[in-house]
């Protein structure tokens, strides 16, 4: 397995990989025509807008792509960041992928630079975050307006 940052000829693989993810695992947690309607917005044109402001991660098994994930300023701040875009093809899940993701965002400049990192998370990738040492984010556990749970990780910056 390989990681690097994503190519524009990587977004359909991309796009599939998530649109898959989404559609078995995440199903579980969230109702199914609220998934299609995500399902729906998750095209290689997004892809490759999220990869424009972000740095996006890839992971490949030969040429198949497996896993991403990406890192990013929150809101345009230089000592706040975001994760973003963090799946793991339900195949390879529970292989250390998710782990191998999230050890590469945490050494990307736009982690290393911020106080806070926040994370808007599925309630699928709540107890994998939470395993990472990130906490809910003003002690709320529940779903927003956008079906999504803030998570955060403070750190001291040097």
């Amino acid at each position: 397995m390989k990681i690097r940052r994503i190519e524009a000829h990587d977004a359909p693989q991309v796009s599939e990989m998530i649109r898959k993810t989404i559609r078995i695992s995440n199903t579980k947690d969230y109702p199914a025509e609220l998934m299609e309607r995500l399902i729906e917005t998750e095209m290689p044109e997004h892809v490759l807008e999220r990869a424009g402001w972000t740095h996006f991660y890839v992971v490949s098994n030969a040429d198949q792509i497996i896993g991403c994930g990406a890192v990013g300023p929150y809101w345009g701040k230089e000592d706040e960041s975001s994760l973003f875009t963090i799946f793991v093809d339900p195949d390879h899940q529970k292989k250390g992928i998710g782990r191998m993701i999230m050890d590469t965002l945490e050494k990307d400049e736009y982690f290393l630079r911020a106080k806070r990192i926040e994370i808007p998370a599925s309630i699928t990738g709540v107890p994998f975050y939470l395993k990472m040492g990130y906490h809910f984010k003003n002690g709320i556990s529940e779903p927003d307006e956008e079906h999504l749970i803030r998570m955060e990780k403070n750190r001291e910056v040097k």
